[in-house]
């Protein structure tokens, strides 16, 4: 997922701003600016809280650095995976998160009185049968969406 070059610019200059502060736990101005940005990248929310709620310089520097790194080059038509084995893992895949929602639906404690509206998972680590170019593959035909951190999602 290519990231704005603005955005990068701007965060870059706020983690200056930041830095200026005796305590940069007293920029909160700036702090929540760098949120708003972070929540326009592929950085998964739970880590954008934590960062920012914490006040973490340093985590903001590593997530800036993450996001200006050049993403990896495709791989070249020779080294992709095949169609079947891409075929194979994404129905691997769609079972997997078949099975999950079965599972979260047959948990105890659900009331007859809620909605009883099933929620499919946001995101799951796929099946480790396959390598992980598969994986990007199918990402890349916009079969599964990459989330992040090794998660891949249905697209919807």
């Amino acid at each position: 997922m290519a990231i704005d070059p603005k955005i990068i610019t701007q965060l870059i200059e706020l983690q200056t701003a930041i830095g200026e502060y005796p305590d940069p736990r007293r920029a909160s101005s700036e702090w929540k600016q760098v949120y708003r940005l972070l929540q326009k990248t592929h950085i998964q929310p739970g880590r954008i809280t934590s960062l920012v709620g914490m006040r973490n310089v340093e985590g903001l520097e590593e997530v800036i650095g993450q996001l200006s790194a050049p993403e990896a080059a495709p791989l070249p038509e020779s080294e992709r995976p095949d169609s079947d084995t891409c075929k194979k893992a994404l129905k691997a895949f769609r079972k997997r998160v078949s099975l999950t929602q079965l599972d979260e639906d047959s948990k105890l404690g659900r009331s007859p009185l809620s909605k009883g509206a099933s929620k499919q998972p946001l995101a799951m680590a796929p099946p480790i049968e396959w390598p992980d170019e598969v994986w990007r593959e199918l990402a890349r035909q916009g079969k599964l969406r990459d989330v992040g951190g090794g998660f891949y999602q249905l697209p919807k």
